[in-house]
C-alpha cells in the first residue's frame, strides 16, 4: 500500500485504521450537532467522505473541504456541545490528511474527537467528570493496537488548560501505557 512519509511512514490502511477510528468518535456525537442546528449539513457532509475513505475511496479533495466546512460550523454552533460535536466531524475527515511529521499538534488529529465526545457526555451530565472519564476510558477499549502503533510515532499530546485537552491528554497516557503492557 502507498505510504506518505515525514518524519516516519503512514500507509494508506494506517490512515484508514485512524479515521474510523475518529470517524467513531465523531458518530457517536453528530446528533448532538443536527439536533441543535438541523439544517446545517456540514459535518455531517465530512463525516460521510470520512466514511468514504475508510471504506477504500481515495482520499480526494472531498475530504479536505469537508473538514474545513464542518469546521466553520463549529464556529457557527450556539451551544458548546454541538460546537464540539462539528469539530469532531471536521475531524474525522481531516483524520485522513494525518501528517506523518513528529508534532504534537499531529496527536489532536488522532484523539481529540474521542475527547470532545467525553466533553459532551461530560456537560451533558451537568458537568460530571466521571462521565468524561468513563467515556475516555471506553475510547481506550476502542483503539487497535494499529491505532496505539501510530499514535506512539508522535510526541505526547501537548498539556492543555481546558477540558478537551486534559480528556485528550488522559486519553493518549492510557493509550501509550496499553502500547508498554505485555
Amino acid at each position: 500500500m502507498p505510504t506518505t512519509s515525514g518524519d516516519f511512514e503512514l500507509t494508506i490502511d494506517e490512515l484508514r485504521v485512524v479515521t474510523r477510528y475518529v470517524a467513531e468518535a465523531a458518530q457517536e456525537v453528530l446528533s448532538v450537532f443536527e439536533n441543535a442546528v438541523p439544517d446545517d449539513l456540514r459535518p455531517r457532509a465530512a463525516l460521510n467522505a470520512a466514511w468514504l475513505f475508510v471504506d477504500g475511496a481515495k482520499r480526494t479533495r472531498l475530504q479536505r473541504v469537508t473538514s474545513l466546512d464542518a469546521h466553520r460550523a463549529a464556529k457557527d454552533a450556539p451551544t458548546e456541545t454541538a460546537r464540539l460535536a462539528a469539530r469532531a466531524a471536521g475531524d474525522a475527515a481531516s483524520a485522513a490528511y494525518l501528517h506523518p511529521i513528529s508534532r504534537a499538534h499531529q496527536v489532536g488529529h488522532i484523539l481529540r474527537a474521542a475527547a470532545s465526545a467525553a466533553r459532551i457526555a461530560e456537560l451533558n451530565a451537568g458537568g460530571d467528570p466521571a462521565v468524561g472519564d468513563m467515556v475516555v476510558e471506553q475510547a481506550r477499549r476502542r483503539a487497535t493496537p494499529t491505532l496505539i502503533a501510530v499514535l506512539c510515532r508522535y510526541p505526547l499530546a501537548p498539556t492543555a488548560d481546558n477540558r478537551v485537552g486534559q480528556l485528550m491528554s488522559t486519553l493518549d497516557r492510557a493509550l501509550r501505557k496499553a502500547d508498554m503492557q505485555p
